[in-house]
């Protein structure tokens, strides 16, 4: 056990450890240090490694205090995050020093590689309503980053225990597969269809982190059909590609959600796989749900996406071909068969 004390000398007091203490709490709640406030000393108390840690996060909020004039709780969590990031020393004051306000309103979690924020004005107000609403709709095109917003939300949610618990969710509609002839057992059948979200946590979790929470079921990935009869408490559910969702589905998922629980929606109704007489639970949702309180849609569209700079054309191309604007070159293409025919005899012949 170690001792560290630090003198807060021409720092707010106040605006540092926040109203009610509600700043310095979440320190607390972050690390098994003890933390004591007496006048302007900070008195830290612990082992060596965290001790040093916890002093460059009031290092780092007192710089970011002086910058700013004022600090939010998201500014603490980010920072901490920053310093504590898969157990790495602490991080130089460069980093946080280089954030804007709107940087660090906008950042949703820190990772070993990366800092995950909104970045398109479409994604801040997809940021905003998360924090607002405990049931949102992300609805737009590929590439929007509406999976990987939500995936890096609950993980930070988890990491600032405000839930105890990740569902993942996504239906198991083919899009021009057939699940019966895959490989494997049923787990081996499914997990393709669940990749994209194993593939967003691998981006944000170290493995072994990762496995042991999957292990432990602190993370679930399943299934949406899994979801029936269950009561999901203190959990950040997502329930991801919803237009393939039936009407039926999605008012079952909606209807699992226990006390301090959130969800967040994503799909995009331009890439439903449902059989032709199916009706898409997203689709009809937008219209059952207008105006209910605590339940907010965003809706993104081509400028938000953040794919490689060809997906935007793609998504323009497709909705001018669906909308009949076809370009004169491309109907002046004679038909496929035509194409196809030669000179030589067939094999009939």
């Amino acid at each position: 056990m170690v001792e560290k004390k630090i003198k807060l000398e021409g720092v707010d007091t106040l605006c540092l450890l926040g109203l009610n203490d509600a700043n310095l709490q979440i320190v607390e709640n972050r690390f098994d240090s003890s933390i004591v406030v007496r006048g302007d000393i900070v008195i830290i108390r612990g082992n060596t490694a965290e001790v040093k840690q916890v002093e460059k996060v009031f290092k780092e909020l007192i710089f970011l205090l002086n910058k700013n004039g004022n600090l939010t709780t998201n500014d603490v969590d980010t920072v901490i995050d920053l310093v504590t990031a898969n157990g790495e020393p602490a991080l130089p004051k460069t980093i946080t020093s280089s954030l804007s306000r709107d940087e660090l309103d906008a950042t949703i979690l820190f990772t070993k590689n990366q800092i995950i924020r909104a970045k398109t004005p479409g994604q801040r107000e997809y940021l905003r309503a998360v924090k607002k609403k405990d049931i949102v709709f992300a609805v737009g095109p590929a590439g929007t980053g509406k999976t990987y917003v939500a995936v890096a939300l609950a993980v930070a949610s988890l990491k600032n225990n405000e839930i105890t618990k990740i569902v993942l969710t996504r239906p198991a509609v083919e899009a021009g597969e057939s699940l019966g002839f895959l490989p494997g057992d049923l787990k081996e059948k499914i997990d393709p269809y669940l990749r994209p979200l194993y593939d967003a946590l691998d981006d944000m979790i170290p493995g072994d982190k990762l496995r042991g929470y999957l292990e432990k079921r602190v993370i679930e990935i399943a299934p949406l059909a899994y979801m029936r009869g269950r009561t999901l408490n203190n959990a950040f559910v997502i329930l991801d590609e919803a237009q393939n969702a039936s009407a039926m589905q999605m008012k079952m998922f909606l209807t699992r959600l226990g006390p301090n629980s959130r969800a967040i929606i994503t799909g995009d109704v331009t890439q439903i796989d449902l059989p032709s007489k199916a009706a898409s639970g997203l689709v009809q949702i937008q219209e059952v749900l207008r105006g209910v309180g605590g339940v907010a849609f965003v809706y993104l569209d081509r400028n938000d996406v953040v794919r490689h700079r060809l997906v935007k054309d793609i998504i323009d191309a497709y909705d001018k071909y669906h909308n009949g604007a076809q370009t004169p070159a491309l109907k002046a293409q004679p038909p496929l068969a035509e194409n196809l025919k030669t000179d030589e005899p067939s094999s009939d012949s």
